[in-house]
Parts: structure tokens; C-alpha cells; sequence
């Protein structure tokens, strides 16, 4: 006869296959879901990484970002010059394309430190911010036109601080195509800010909110901003493994975890999100979590369901390593800027 403590275990057993809940062992081997974030979801596109054509005689370097124009026409790559910096480079990290990938136009030499996300307008403006500085550049934001003209700039040149008018080691920026207004998330990399400022479109400081911590409202790396069709913010709050969402007078919404630690995020029109997560997996000290594969998570910015994954090429290393930076183009290809590997990857539907 069995003995009670043996029933016991035989019905923890059974529950466990019947619920499809997995050990730890199983779970460190070959992970499905962690923290809240499946990692096996369907993957349904095909990855390309020879997309682009180069300046003559330059290479990728650590590529940041990638900003299509909502007219469906040109594609903007910003990357660092050359491996992970634009400092005393001449070298334009700004490079225009059109949708077969040919070059059309560079621009931005001269005005970067550490180039970092960007957006385009409603109105086909490219922004780009410069989230390091030295004694002569940095702590700016700039607005160009698409020939690379600059219309506007945010913040003091080479000027750092918390007060109106400053800015440090911006992150990300976003635009509301209906009244022009500007939000941009600072700092990088244990910057003095962790906010999000909000200006008018002719560049007036309105309000700023957000502070150091974990808590709602509060940021740890606020590393990447992006706007649905409601006009409701979405700010991947990088080493605290959240997405936080606002209303554009800051007040708190929601957070949600299931799309991993976010480096980047890209809303479409029809509120489609795709989140880029480059640093799950380790355990570096900063906070990572284990268990999830890197790559870009697929979903509605609506309700926050996920619904497909495009998985790194090196899901479990150890260091960070897949694509920071995310853009989906007018056909829904999408882009993958990917900074320690130094390449632009596009993620083609099957």
C-alpha cells in the first residue's frame, strides 16, 4: 500500500505535467516562459543582414537606430561612426535610404558624441539625440530636415543639468503628429536625470517628470519612448524590466513586463509594438533577468498581448548583445540596429 506522503508526491507529479509547469532544471535548460515573457512564441520572419548600401570605403559601426518615414519613402540609420563613438570622427552618422536600399544621403558629421534614438515626424523630420558629451558637444537634441538641415535644437550644447532648458544624455525622443508637441527620456548609463521632459513644438519646455527608483512613475534608464494612436506614451524602463505607459500629462497608466527588458520600442499606425531586448539573460549586476531569450517581441499596444518573437542570433550569451534599436517600415519589414555586433539586420515576413 502506498504510503500518504507518497500520494503526495505522485499527485504533485501529475499536476505538473497536467499544467504544463516545468522545473527549474527544465527551465534553465529550455525556457518557454520566464518572468512573464515567452520565449516560444512563432517566429515568421526570415533575417537578412546585407541590407544597405555603405558610404565607399566604411563599415557599420555599433548602429543605434532606425527611423523609417511615415510617407513610406526613405529609411534613416543612425550609427556611431565608427565602432562605438562619433568623438573627433568625421564621418556622418546619419544615413538616408530609400526602400531598395540604396544611399541617398549622409549627414550629422561633426555634431555627435555617442548618437543614440531618434523618431520622424508627421512632417518627415528626423530627430536624433546625443546621449554622451565632452567639453565641446552633447546633451542635445536635433531636429533635421530630410536633406539633413538642422530646424531645431533641445538643450545647451556641451551644458548638462536638470533644469528647464537642459537636458543629459537624452535617450529617445517622440513627436505627436497632432499638435507637434515633443517628449524626450533622459539619462543613459547612470545620467543625474531619469525623466521624461515634455516640450511644445517650437521647442518651449512645458513639464518634466520621473525620478530615480522603481516604483510607478519612477525610472531606472528610461532608454526608449514611443507614442500609440491614442497619443498615450510608452517608455521602456530598461533596468527596471518594464514598459510604463502615460498619459501626455504624465500621469501613470500602466506597466507591463510581458516584452522583456526593453531597449527599444516601435509603435505602427494601426498599434502594432515591437520591443527590442538586448540585455535579458545575463546577469551582469545591473538587474537582468534570467531565463529570456533576446530578440524582438511582437504585440498590440492596445491590450499588451504578444503574439510573435524574431529571436537573436546569440539569444542566451552572457553579454548583451542583440538589437538595442527597432523600426518597421511601411511594408512591415523590420529592423533590427544592433550595437555590439556592429550590423543593421531586416526581418522579412515569410
Amino acid at each position: 500500500m502506498r504510503t500518504i506522503k507518497t500520494l503526495a508526491l505522485l499527485a504533485v507529479s501529475l499536476l505538473i505535467a497536467d499544467t504544463g509547469i516545468h522545473t527549474h532544471a527544465q527551465s534553465q535548460s529550455a525556457p518557454s516562459i520566464a518572468h512573464g515573457v515567452r520565449n516560444d512564441l512563432p517566429q515568421p520572419y526570415e533575417t537578412q543582414r546585407s541590407w544597405g548600401e555603405l558610404p565607399q570605403g566604411s563599415k557599420w559601426a555599433a548602429v543605434t537606430a532606425v527611423e523609417p518615414s511615415p510617407d513610406g519613402q526613405f529609411i534613416y540609420v543612425i550609427h556611431r561612426c565608427i565602432d562605438n563613438s562619433c568623438e573627433g570622427r568625421s564621418e556622418a552618422p546619419i544615413l538616408k535610404y530609400d526602400y531598395d536600399g540604396n544611399l541617398l544621403n549622409s549627414f550629422g558629421a561633426g555634431l555627435f558624441i555617442f548618437p543614440h534614438g531618434g523618431t520622424v515626424d508627421y512632417e518627415g523630420n528626423l530627430w536624433v539625440t546625443d546621449a554622451r558629451s565632452n567639453d565641446s558637444i552633447g546633451h542635445q537634441v536635433f531636429k533635421f530636415s530630410p536633406d539633413g538641415e538642422i530646424l531645431m535644437t533641445l538643450g545647451q550644447q556641451a551644458r548638462g543639468g536638470s533644469t528647464p532648458g537642459l537636458l543629459f544624455n537624452p535617450t529617445d525622443v517622440v513627436v505627436d503628429p497632432n499638435d507637434g508637441d515633443i517628449f524626450v527620456a533622459e539619462s543613459h548609463r547612470g545620467g543625474m536625470n531619469n525623466r521624461i521632459v515634455h516640450y511644445s513644438s517650437t521647442g518651449r519646455f512645458i513639464k518634466q517628470w520621473g525620478s530615480k527608483g522603481s516604483g510607478q512613475g519612477e525610472f531606472s534608464e528610461p532608454h526608449s519612448i514611443a507614442m500609440d494612436s491614442q497619443g498615450r506614451l510608452f517608455v521602456g524602463d530598461r533596468d527596471n524590466n518594464r514598459i510604463q505607459i502615460f498619459s501626455q500629462e504624465g500621469v501613470f497608466i500602466d506597466e507591463w513586463r510581458q516584452f522583456g527588458r526593453p531597449s527599444g520600442i516601435f509603435i505602427t499606425a494601426d498599434d502594432k509594438i515591437y520591443v527590442a531586448d538586448s540585455e535579458s539573460g545575463p546577469d551582469t549586476g545591473a538587474g537582468e533577468l534570467m531565463g529570456i531569450r533576446k530578440g524582438i517581441r511582437i504585440g498590440s499596444a492596445v491590450d499588451g498581448t504578444v503574439t510573435a518573437f524574431i529571436e537573436d542570433m546569440e539569444p542566451l550569451r552572457d553579454d548583451h548583445s542583440g538589437a538595442e534599436g527597432v523600426g518597421v517600415d511601411a511594408n512591415g519589414n523590420v529592423y533590427g540596429a544592433v550595437v555590439r555586433r556592429q550590423m543593421l539586420e531586416r526581418h522579412v515576413l515569410r
